[in-house]
């Protein structure tokens, strides 16, 4: 038998706010509230700062389409991940939601694969959004969510040794802070915490050009042509 509703208690839930009035207007969408749920109040992302939660909202999703062949965009929407110190009640999570007009949360089981739902990252045939656009506070923070295997690790590795090859960087810095602006908190803890395999694999590269007679850039540490 299912659990009820009013009994669930989680830790980890999620559920969507449409934007506010001014948004919408901007945005020129015809959403009136029509099916029961509101427009966010003007001041919901400083409600959800002084909730205390941790908290990732997705950037705007505007772009999103029915999945029935009539090719009509969905209602402009945004995805929201919240996280309670301790597991809480539905009828809890429900209380804030309602504060966002918004329609019911929903009980999350891990918060890694919603995340990544924030930008539709594993659904390349939805409308993709930039990560950069992510929002989120309270100390949230990905990397703390997401329990990754050795094999997962090595994956990330072989595809930020990629990245170097790719980009030519011969400094450290340079590919983190590349990282940093391009990719997801699992990567830059991956890139952070193997700093003697990635900052030696640099030095090599760097050695081995500065060898061969090609200049580098000592502020970017990219190669000049």
């Amino acid at each position: 038998m299912a659990e009820k509703k009013s009994s669930l208690k989680k830790r980890n839930w999620a559920f969507f706010v449409y934007p506010t009035k001014e948004q919408l207007q901007a945005l020129g969408s015809d959403y009136d509230g029509s099916d029961g749920y509101g427009t966010a109040p003007d001041d919901w992302i400083e409600q959800l700062k002084l909730s205390g939660l941790q908290f990732a909202i997705s950037p705007l999703h505007d772009k999103d389409l029915h999945e029935d062949e009539s090719g009509r965009t969905k209602k402009p929407h945004f995805h929201v991940i919240v996280v309670y110190g301790s597991p809480t009640t539905y009828n809890n999570v429900k209380r804030l939601t309602d504060s966002f007009n918004a329609p019911i949360p929903q009980a999350l089981e891990q918060i890694r694969g919603y995340y990544r739902y924030l930008t539709h990252k594993d659904n390349p045939d939805k409308a993709q959004y930039d990560e950069k656009d992510i929002i989120t506070g309270g100390g949230f923070n990905i990397a703390d969510f997401v329990e990754i295997s050795k094999s997962e690790v090595t994956e990330i590795k072989f595809k930020l040794q990629q990245l170097i090859r790719e980009q030519q960087i011969t400094e450290y810095f340079v590919f983190m802070n590349y990282v940093q602006d391009n990719y997801d908190r699992v990567y830059y803890d991956v890139a952070s915490s193997h700093t003697i395999f990635f900052n030696t694999y640099i030095k090599s590269i760097r050695h081995m050009k500065n060898r061969n007679g090609y200049n580098v850039d000592p502020e970017t540490g990219e190669v000049i042509e």
